[in-house]
């Protein structure tokens, strides 16, 4: 063992610019005499673990099993070589092979309650060494012009062949071992606390979504939105407008995620804060909405939104579809027609204008507002679950209630594309 203890700590990670290959050591070979005693006291006494037991494969040749400590990449192969061999002479020599751990008192009192024989009882030394540092020629090393000194505990035990194994711990491995555990620990205490804060955004998120539905003499309806994630960017509404009208909204914000939910909430605020405007202005609430959404967004992001204006006393239907997937609207002779885009998407143009649609809804329509989570779901065939594939299951389940029928084409979409989901 030469260099710098600090070498010594586990070296198992791989290059990643390839300049060497990649090379490490596998085991080392220590003879025995009887495997399943041997066995018996690495694993049961000293703790090890059994990698690969080759005692039942006769046609290999000679027996062996190989066990590992449970820390470190170097594995240990106990051999039970035939007594007339030069191998067999070998057993119950020093082994030369070393073991390192941070603390040698704790494994020394452990491994001695577990029956384990020492042959040198645990000392210290303390040592100067050169350190050899890994770094350009050009560079200067304080530590080699000055040697430090360091701190090592070392015991030597024997297994029941008489097989004798240096223990040892040095100051160095010991603080490197501390500093991996509480890199560790802050990396778990991260990745929880990011956990934490995720799970109260979703649920923050969730109380963003209509939590009542206005009643409506005309009109039954219901919405309903999946996130891929624990949050997302789509986004739906129901809007009490007041005299009998309601506002249905549906968008999807570019991106996915924590920035995709961000910029949701922002275009749900703004369209709630000035919806008392839609009846009379639809136009001028969604063009501040854009307004808006363009002040308080990266450039880059945006949205698609359709949002309707519905009178219960007279059925009729006022949308504006911006930049949105068409809306399904199914007669009740099943002839479908696709409300279609009026305007651009929002928060790309700060000057932005919108024409209005208009349409009818008699009784036995279906009016379906949707996002590209469900037309773009995808087989293991790599179809698309696609518009006429909804439309189809639109007619076929017709008669149910808008809740169960919203379920329904969920529950067909999920069995369509049963994998992980992509989008919202």
């Amino acid at each position: 063992m030469a260099g710098s203890p600090i070498e010594w700590a586990d070296g198992s990670a791989v290059r990643l610019d390839r300049r060497d290959p990649y090379l490490r050591l596998q085991s080392v070979s220590i003879f025995v005499r009887d495997l399943d005693r041997s066995l018996d006291f690495y694993v049961k006494q000293l703790g090890f673990e059994l990698v690969f037991d080759a005692r039942s494969q006769e046609s290999a040749g000679r027996q062996f099993v190989t066990v590992a400590p449970p820390d470190g990449t170097a594995n240990l192969t106990l051999v039970a070589p035939e007594r007339d061999s030069d191998q067999y002479k070998l057993i119950g020599r020093p082994s030369q092979v070393t073991f390192v751990t941070e603390d040698v008192l704790a494994k020394f009192r452990e491994w001695s309650a577990r029956g384990v024989r020492f042959l040198v009882n645990p000392r210290l030394r303390r040592l100067k060494y050169a350190v050899q540092p890994r770094r350009p020629a050009t560079s200067s090393s304080p530590a080699a012009e000055h040697p430090p000194i360091w701190g090592g505990v070392f015991a030597r035990f024997r297994d029941p062949d008489g097989n004798s194994f240096s223990l040892v711990s040095f100051d160095e491995v010991t603080h490197a071992v501390e500093a991996q555990r509480r890199a560790i620990a802050e990396k778990i205490e991260t990745e929880r606390r990011a956990a934490q804060e995720l799970d109260i955004a979703k649920q923050v998120q969730a109380r963003l979504f209509p939590q009542t539905l206005p009643p409506l003499k005309t009109l039954e309806y219901a919405g309903v939105c999946r996130q891929a994630r624990q949050v997302g960017g789509d986004y739906y509404d129901f809007l009490d407008l007041g005299g009998e009208r309601l506002g249905f909204v549906i968008g999807d914000i570019s991106g996915k995620g924590i920035a995709a939910a961000l910029l949701m909430a922002n275009l749900q605020a703004n369209l709630r804060s000035q919806s008392a405007i839609a009846v009379d202005q639809p136009q001028r609430l969604l063009r501040s909405v854009n307004q808006l959404f363009c002040e308080n967004t990266t450039d880059g992001a945006f949205a698609t939104l359709f949002f309707a204006e519905y009178d219960d006393a007279t059925r009729r239907l006022r949308y504006a579809n911006c930049g949105h997937l068409a809306a399904l609207l199914l007669r009740c002779n099943d002839a479908i027609e696709r409300l279609e885009s009026t305007a651009t998407v929002l928060g790309v143009f700060k000057r932005w204008d919108c024409e209005i649609g208009e349409t009818q809804i008699f009784p036995g329509d279906i009016l379906a507002l949707y996002t590209d989570g469900i037309t773009e779901s995808f087989n293991d065939a790599g179809e698309q679950f696609g518009e006429e594939r909804l439309a189809a299951a639109l007619c076929r389940d017709r008669t149910l209630s808008s809740d169960d029928l919203l379920n329904t084409i969920v529950d067909k979409v999920r069995q369509f594309s049963p994998r992980e989901q992509q989008d919202d």
